[in-house]
């Protein structure tokens, strides 16, 4: 009777670790964004830009250079897209689309990009500030790695193509054939 209550409360005492050890999915997704982020993605939790969504998910992004913003626009996946917004390519349509047009340079990459991704990619967004995928990560580190030159050439072509242009504070002049700003000595010209 002794052994029945000692194996009860073993048993007691260890379900609560067994609970708060990650599953093998759990482990799997933590791999994925840890060997991504080492390669400069910024990984986030957040709520995407997808109507009637509730909770998180997750949201890989590309910073552009602060100089270069880039254009705004969002992509959603048919599945996730309602029959009234404009189609673009391959399954994706324009929630928000470009104020101005992209550059064929951007255009061809983001169509290759959106043939390649997997089903489980719904948004793809682009910002002032960020290029961004969101995805119910399906894929293995390895396997996601394959897509980050296409999205490193799609955020370069799109850098620089903001809607809004860029102020910069007084004193600052652009200097022709160079796209980063240096300073004006006014008194001296």
């Amino acid at each position: 009777m002794e052994w029945l209550i000692i194996v009860g409360i073993a048993m007691f005492v260890i379900a609560p670790v067994m609970w708060l050890k990650p599953s093998p999915r759990q482990k799997r997704h933590a791999l994925l964004r840890s060997q991504i982020a080492r390669q400069g993605v910024t990984i986030k939790m957040e709520k995407p830009p997808l109507h009637h969504f509730k909770g998180t998910m997750p949201a890989y992004r590309w910073h552009y250079p602060q100089d270069d913003s880039g254009p705004d626009f969002l992509l959603v996946r048919d599945s996730n897209a309602s029959e009234a917004l404009a189609p673009f390519h391959a399954g994706w349509r324009w929630r928000v689309a470009p104020l101005r047009p992209l550059p064929d340079s951007a255009t061809a990459p983001l169509k290759t990009l959106l043939e390649r991704l997997p089903l489980d990619a719904l948004v793809v967004q682009s910002t002032e500030y960020t290029l961004t995928l969101w995805w119910w990560e399906s894929q293995t580190a390895e396997r996601f790695a394959t897509y980050l030159p296409e999205f490193e050439q799609l955020r370069d072509a799109l850098r620089g193509y903001a809607d809004r242009p860029i102020t910069r504070p007084l004193g600052f002049k652009q200097q022709p054939g160079n796209r980063e700003a240096k300073p004006h000595d006014v008194g001296l010209s």
